[in-house]
């Protein structure tokens, strides 16, 4: 049976900043071993959460548990994790091994245990043939590496990564994903890794926790996030190119529901909705998002005018005027189109999400439990 202590618990964490509150209230669990991203648009209060949980900063209510114990006043030397930061912050003036061995030092650990330990590292993280280098003579990439081998070479229960492949160009931050996805199934350590890129986030966590000033609004696998959205927000945040989300009104139930929203009329007869709305109550404003990919291309569906086309390889993202609004369709590139070309669109209305309105709380009835 596993130790449901064990892991990073969060409860009821606030942190302010003079007047300004960075983290509201937060609970977050995160499971021994597991890779969670934390992710949100700047000033959301991601870094500040990791900083807390770092010790770097102290939360100004509630508790943080790692393992068991609670951490509040423990200095960041004693708390038994290990931070990456986006700079990296190497020595310059040190090798590779002595980068690597630093923290190693500073517990005095014997001399011949650093020198196996470094060796080690540095064959899990492929650096052996450049432990005698200096950081200016190493590329980005493997830059990173070394900061990710200092923290390694502590052994800590927790890794704690502050967007660390932000600097990195897309082919090595991509090299890099694949990497860093291998060293956690190598080492099976917990690690809570800062983004505001979703792709990360996307590919690499285990669960994903989504904030927005300073409060979690969804903490879920990263495929339930992108499939069952459960507000507005991050319907609107997760996804490139993002959801399409039009603001109108619902009326009736069953057989005759219809969305409306300017000349546009939508039957939605098909979809189960929760709470009231299901009771086929009158002109409810909501918000209907469905995603680029969700829309039928064909001869049957409302008219709508091209109005950009962007190649992009593998598929091409199109925006349309379509009553009055413009959304955004991914194509297959064998599909030839231009602009003000004239097509049918149709959304699947199987796929669409509803959100209630003022509140943005998705009301489609198949939430995760």
């Amino acid at each position: 049976m596993t130790d449901t202590s064990l892991g990073i618990h969060i409860e009821c964490v606030s942190k302010s900043f003079d007047d300004v509150l960075a983290v509201d209230t937060l609970d977050l669990e995160i499971r021994k071993g597991e890779f969670v991203s934390i992710l949100g648009p700047s000033g959301c209060g991601k870094t500040t959460l990791l900083r807390m949980l770092a010790g770097l900063e102290q939360p100004s209510k509630g508790t943080i548990s790692i393992d068991g114990a609670v951490v509040n006043d423990l200095p960041p030397s004693k708390r038994n994790i290990a931070m990456v930061f986006q700079t990296y912050a190497l020595y310059p003036h040190m090798t590779v091994a002595a980068n690597i061995e630093y923290p190693l030092k500073k517990r005095r650990t014997p001399k011949a245990d650093r020198t196996r330990l470094v060796h080690e590292v540095a064959a899990v993280l492929q650096l052996e043939q450049l432990l005698q280098r200096k950081p200016r003579e190493l590329s980005g990439g493997q830059q990173q590496r070394v900061a990710l081998g200092r923290a390694l070479v502590r052994d800590p229960a927790v890794f704690l990564l502050d967007e660390p492949l932000s600097n990195l160009d897309a082919k090595l931050r991509a090299h890099m994903r694949a990497e860093l996805i291998l060293l956690h199934r190598r080492i099976g350590r917990t690690m809570v890794y800062v983004t505001h890129d979703q792709l990360e986030a996307m590919t690499m966590s285990d669960r994903i926790a989504v904030l927005c000033d300073g409060t979690l609004q969804q903490f879920e696998a990263p495929n339930d996030i992108y499939s069952r959205p459960r507000n507005k927000f991050v319907a609107g945040f997760i996804g490139t190119p993002s959801m399409n989300l039009i603001e109108g009104r619902l009326s009736g139930t069953g057989d005759d529901r219809v969305f409306r929203s300017g000349d546009w009329t939508l039957p939605i007869r098909d979809l189960a909705l929760t709470g009231e709305t299901a009771n086929g109550i009158q002109d409810v404003p909501v918000t209907v998002g469905f995603r680029p990919e969700d829309i039928l291309l064909g001869d049957t569906g409302d008219e709508a005018r091209v109005t950009v086309v962007e190649p992009a390889g593998h598929e091409v993202i199109v925006v349309c005027r379509f009553h009055g609004h413009d959304i955004l369709l991914r194509v297959s590139p064998d599909i030839r189109l231009r602009p003000d070309d004239r097509v049918r669109l149709t959304p699947k209305v199987d796929k669409l999400h509803v959100f209630s309105e003022p509140d943005g709380r998705r009301i489609n009835d198949d939430l995760p439990k």
